[in-house]
């Protein structure tokens, strides 16, 4: 996991172009013993190949894969540019993030990074930053949007030893309470609600007192539990002062009308979160490796291609495709079927760097549109070429 401290941040920072910010960024990376002098060189020809600019204000300048012998330890310096920084083709960028890493190290700087960065909210956050403890606390993910729906894989408990409703209730009210979505007073009036069964052994439970924070909670019983002479299969807990909440209700209630409630907890905690927040696929009973079509399916072409590069979907490839599909006006989303990610936008740099794909990993396209046979043609061939690399 990348550990950023305030010593990494460089605040009011100004520069006349991308070219400068890049010099500027790359005599830190020197002078804090990441790498040699070198790497600059690399990282300016990275940036001549193809923009390291990400999206939401930021960009992440770093050096090509034949300057990684210029890198003595894995590690990054960022640079916050109030005024902004003309990254090219209109982009402005608000932050760079000049990477420095060895090998495979990269994918997961650039995955941590580009998890917190794509949430909504963070470049009206970067253009007003003050401190750098603040810049710390948003790209380690500690710092989210006030307005933005709290629902956490760590706020989804499953196999918990209770043995009533009232323990459910207790534990789904401590998971809100912990991530700062009710107060005291909240976790009072929540216990003191009855929940309503929604069907197929799911319970909601609502609170609307002491709510600082939209978020949700979901607790799963190790054993079977009954309530009301009703099955107890899951507790959801929604704590709600505004209607960010909605969406995830109205999307419980359809899986309740094609009864898909009683699966979908067999998925894992990101999935449901996704499925349920993104409208990314859910599968009806737990994924196996020869079924990840089935599970993201839609009406239209489909494609499993093998990554061939030595490096996996760092920036450079991951560029090269985002820019493929992007010339198709089909709607594709791709996902890491090596590791049953939920799928994403394929046009999105962001959402592709994220999937974290390795050498070797395969890619599952979907595409719908008047040209989808010809978008999963050309990211075949984008694939199988090297995505500009000779793999």
């Amino acid at each position: 996991m990348l550990a950023l401290n305030a010593q990494d941040i460089h605040m009011q920072q100004h520069a006349a172009s991308k070219q400068e910010a890049i010099k500027a960024i790359a005599g830190e990376l020197t002078q804090k013993g990441l790498v040699e002098a070198g790497y600059q060189d690399g990282m300016l020809a990275r940036e001549a190949q193809t923009s390291t600019f990400l999206g939401s204000g930021i960009a992440i300048p770093h050096g090509t894969t034949d300057t990684r012998d210029q890198v003595k330890a894995t590690g990054v310096q960022v640079f916050h540019f109030p005024n902004g920084v003309d990254w090219g083709e209109g982009n402005i960028a608000y932050v760079a993030i000049g990477i420095a890493a060895k090998s495979d190290e990269h994918l997961s700087i650039l995955r941590q990074l580009t998890h917190v960065l794509s949430q909504d909210g963070v470049e009206a956050q970067l253009k007003t930053i003050r401190g750098a403890e603040e810049v710390v606390a948003l790209l380690n993910g500690k710092a989210t949007d006030p307005q933005a729906l709290v629902f956490k894989p760590e706020m989804i408990l499953t196999g918990f030893p209770a043995t009533d409703m009232t323990t459910l209730q207790a534990v789904a009210a401590g998971l809100l309470k912990n991530h700062h979505c009710l107060d005291s007073h909240g976790v009072s009036a929540l216990m003191a609600s009855s929940p309503v069964h929604l069907g197929q052994g799911h319970w909601l439970l609502g609170a609307a007192e002491g709510v600082q924070k939209t978020g949700i909670s979901l607790v799963m019983p190790a054993c079977s539990l009954t309530h009301q002479s009703q099955p107890v299969s899951a507790l959801w807990c929604m704590a709600a002062n505004n209607a960010l909440h909605l969406p995830v209700l109205e999307t419980l209630m359809e899986w309740k009308i094609s009864n898909q409630l009683s699966t979908c907890t067999n998925d894992s905690p990101d999935a449901l979160i996704a499925a349920l927040t993104q409208g990314s696929s859910l599968p009806s009973a737990p994924c196996e490796p020869a079924t990840l079509s089935d599970a993201m399916a839609i009406d239209g072409e489909s494609g499993l291609f093998t990554v061939t590069n030595a490096h996996g979907l760092h920036a450079r490839p991951g560029a090269m495709l985002v820019n493929t599909a992007k010339k198709f006006s089909a709607d594709i989303k791709v996902a890491n079927a090596s590791t049953q990610s939920p799928a994403v936008n394929a046009k999105s740099l962001m959402k592709v760097i994220a999937l974290g794909v390795k050498h070797g990993h395969q890619l599952q396209f979907t595409a719908s549109g008047t040209d989808a046979e010809e978008a999963i043609a050309a990211l075949g061939a984008a694939i199988q070429d090297g995505l500009g690399e000779h793999a």
